[in-house]
């Protein structure tokens, strides 16, 4: 696309001046050239003094193929892709432009009619939008199946750590990115949030696809306490330590939540809401016995939650 890009500049441009351009070889440049002509672009040969290579009648971008529902996912995905991916508004802004330049008259009116605002809701349990070139040299790794040295942060006073790790598997989950990956130096599974993820670097060096835990990427993460998750910055903010295994609890907990086992078949939940009374609700939905519970403020919580719904237990209380 890039190579198109160039050429559609409608200037008969030499080899060499094409692999400067796209930073690559003489020889890639001739290939990519040939793969467009594969492709069906009118990409025309010049010969002579000053010959090169120009885009033919009929290389222009063509209008894209899509429908009207494909044109509605890709204006609603490039509108509210800055709130979880940061660094990348004026490329969105940009893309939608060009998708409007290049679809049909028809389908034009379908992407000009949604144009949304993204307001996160107190439920949402938000994160920061993640570093756009940290998920593109993670995922440009995990595609190509090599090795990737990273800093990992892992709240230690001395700095992050170096990692050597076999990226698998990228996985978005709660609004949240994580990278599944085989840690060459513990020789174990991990998972890592990508926001604590620093100068990613592929190595080249090939991996072999290994079976993932649980068979699944995202079960994966979703059963993993130790994910690197953050509490998120509520208001109120408090935990309790619940009769349930950490790895189910970990699996329900809702993004911003931090999972610590404390003993068999026990764990610690810290998590935050907008008020007290907000989250003792959601350390009930957990249907479990609560102990050890900080601050008094949620202590307080529970009290009043009880308080509220020791009418319902009453007799008769159910008209």
């Amino acid at each position: 696309m890039r190579l198109l890009s160039i050429l559609s500049g409608g200037t008969t441009l030499t080899g060499e001046e094409l692999a400067r351009r796209l930073g690559v070889s003489r020889r890639t440049a001739r290939r990519d050239v040939d793969t467009l002509r594969e492709l069906g672009y009118a990409v025309e040969p010049v010969h002579g003094t000053g010959g090169g290579y120009r885009l033919g009648p009929g290389g222009a971008l063509p209008p894209l193929v899509l429908d009207e529902d494909q044109v509605i996912a890709v204006a609603v995905a490039l509108q509210t892709a800055s709130a979880v991916l940061g660094g990348i508004e004026d490329s969105s802004r940009r893309a939608l432009r060009t998708i409007r330049q290049v679809v049909p008259a028809r389908l034009r009116r379908d992407a000009d009619a949604f144009t949304a605002t993204v307001v996160p809701n107190q439920w949402e349990f938000p994160a920061p939008a993640l570093d756009a070139a940290v998920v593109r040299a993670v995922g440009a790794a995990v595609r190509q199946r090599v090795v990737l040295r990273l800093e990992h942060d892992e709240d230690d006073p001395a700095g992050p750590t170096t990692r050597t790790v076999e990226p698998h598997h990228l996985v978005v989950w709660a609004a949240r990115w994580y990278l599944v990956a085989y840690d060459r130096t513990r020789q174990d599974w991990d998972v890592l949030r990508l926001d604590r993820v620093g100068a990613p670097t592929a190595t080249g060096v090939p991996f072999r696809d290994r079976p993932v835990p649980d068979g699944d990427p995202g079960a994966f993460v979703q059963r993993t306490p130790d994910r690197g998750d953050r509490v998120a910055p509520w208001p109120c903010t408090g935990s309790a330590v619940l009769d349930l295994p950490a790895p189910l609890v970990a699996r329900f907990a809702p993004g911003g939540a931090v999972v610590r086992p404390v003993g068999e078949g026990r764990c610690e939940l810290t998590m935050g809401a907008w008020s007290w009374i907000g989250l003792a609700g959601l350390f009930t939905t957990f249907g479990s016995p609560v102990s050890e519970v900080h601050p008094a403020g949620l202590r307080d919580a529970f009290a009043l939650a009880a308080r509220n719904a020791a009418g319902a237990c009453a007799p008769g209380a159910v008209g």
